[in-house]
């Protein structure tokens, strides 16, 4: 690397970590009440992250603006987050939103929608374990896939581990500054290379496109596979326990509504910057890896220092979503399986102690998973994450949430059950839409049909 580049990253690193080991042993004992700036900050940290910055850029390269749908997805899920979910999860009761099926359908609704919605969370932490590994390539070409993961490893454990929940938060903020440096900085230095609108659209045309793609359609892999993209980060982000954390965290109703309100506003004009690139490398870079369109424009049209400060944001954005995302699953491991099994983990310290253990744990596995012939495809990853999530969670937790005590506890568990099963199924079957559809209707369905028979009286064991 260019020793202007290299100081640049090693900067915007060490900034980024040292403020998340700051802010989380500073607020240590400050509680779990956020004002709204550290809710859009613990949302954005996490959602924002390698599927929307690098995975973008490589959707883009193939397709065009269909890779629009994971910032713009993300943005429309706040929204509804923001004005139908906020006020029912602050109000429910339950600390996670497995607990809130649990209390309302029973501990086998609870233990089941606790693993599968685990390891539904777990896929998109391999999906930034890829993503990592695109930055890492291009810094260290000689590195090594294993090498490349094992450094990521360490640097969410780093992010999160030490910094906690607090630092997570303080951290997003910085990092979406910087991210939208990065990521409108590049939309604009690609329009200035390339004449403005008119000259990027006219170098888009000559792309060379055998297969006739629509690069600018937000359809370009059918209307079925995108609208279903987007389909999956609604409900993906409304059913994962670390955008839920963020507003149960909050320190009132109006602070997680503004917080997931600020990321409606903020999260999709960084996938436009990703889009631009990654059209961009497809006119003049036609042979390269797709996953390096960002990261390669990143080193090639940039100067050194601010070259070196983008990919090192780059890094931290993709540590930080898989960092946040290993938090959500260590707090559903502790308050919805650990502490229905067991008592030698209650108090704050022990749970706390517990919950560091689960990050690292989880974060090795997918480290070591992601060593395997995963493929490259990042925002693949996100999709079937966020899609299998809503599969498992999205209709027991309307129920609990919107309807209390009209649904029948047996059907809400065929619901959990039969959502992702049908989801799975339908992939294997290469269905021409996403199956996702298929999956929430027939969990809904189910959920449905509960609400008009009776509940017999012990079917929910509070």
């Amino acid at each position: 690397m260019n020793p202007f580049e290299l100081a640049g990253l090693i900067l915007t690193v060490v900034l980024i970590l040292g403020l998340s080991v700051f802010s989380g042993m500073k607020n240590r004992k400050a509680g779990q009440k956020n004002g709204a700036a550290v809710v859009a900050g613990i949302i954005m940290g996490t959602l924002v992250g390698g599927s929307s910055t690098v995975g973008t850029a490589q959707l883009a390269y193939n397709y065009g603006m269909s890779a629009w749908w994971f910032t713009l997805g993300g943005g429309i899920s706040c929204l509804v987050l923001a004005l139908c979910f906020a006020g029912p999860l602050r109000h429910n009761g339950g600390h996670t939103l497995v607990g809130m099926i649990n209390n309302e359908f029973g501990p086998v609704a609870g233990m089941l929608s606790s693993v599968l919605s685990a390891i539904g969370t777990f896929i998109n932490i391999i999906s930034q374990m890829i993503a990592a590994s695109a930055v890492l390539a291009v810094l260290f070409p000689n590195l090594g896939l294993i090498p490349e993961l094992i450094i990521t490893t360490v640097f969410m454990i780093l992010y999160v581990v030490i910094g906690g929940a607090k630092g997570a938060g303080m951290v997003g903020i910085l990092k979406l500054g910087l991210l939208y440096v990065a990521m409108i900085g590049s939309g604009i230095l690609v329009l200035h290379l390339t004449g403005g609108v008119g000259g990027f659209t006219e170098l888009v045309r000559t792309i060379d496109n055998p297969d006739g793609v629509n690069f600018f359609s937000l359809f370009a892999r059918g209307i079925g596979k995108d609208l279903g993209a987007g389909v999956s980060l609604l409900l993906g982000v409304l059913t994962t326990q670390t955008y839920a954390q963020a507003v149960l965290w909050s320190k009132s109703d109006g602070a997680a509504r503004t917080g997931a309100l600020i990321s409606t506003f903020l999260i999709p004009p960084i996938g436009i910057g990703g889009i631009l690139v990654g059209l961009f490398m497809r006119a003049t870079h036609p042979g390269i890896v797709a996953k390096t369109a960002l990261t390669g424009f990143v080193t090639e049209y940039m100067p050194p220092v601010l070259s070196g400060i983008v990919l090192g944001t780059l890094f931290i954005a993709v540590v930080g979503t898989g960092a946040g995302l290993a938090l959500g699953i260590s707090f559903i491991l502790n308050e919805d399986i650990v502490d229905r099994l067991t008592h030698k983990f209650d108090g704050a310290e022990k749970q706390r102690t517990l919950g560091r253990i689960w990050m690292v744990a989880v974060l090795a596995l997918a480290c070591a998973l992601s060593c395997g012939p995963l493929g490259d495809t990042i925002l693949g990853f996100a999709f079937m994450s966020m899609g299998l999530r809503a599969a498992v969670v999205f209709a027991p937790l309307c129920a609990a949430l919107f309807f209390p005590g009209r649904v029948d506890g047996r059907f809400a568990v065929a619901a959990i059950v039969a959502g992702p099963v049908v989801v799975l199924a339908g992939n294997l079957l290469n269905l021409p839409f996403d199956p996702l559809f298929i999956g929430i209707a027939v969990a809904l369905l189910l959920v449905i049909l509960g609400a008009f028979v009776k509940k017999p009286a012990n079917i929910s064991e509070k």
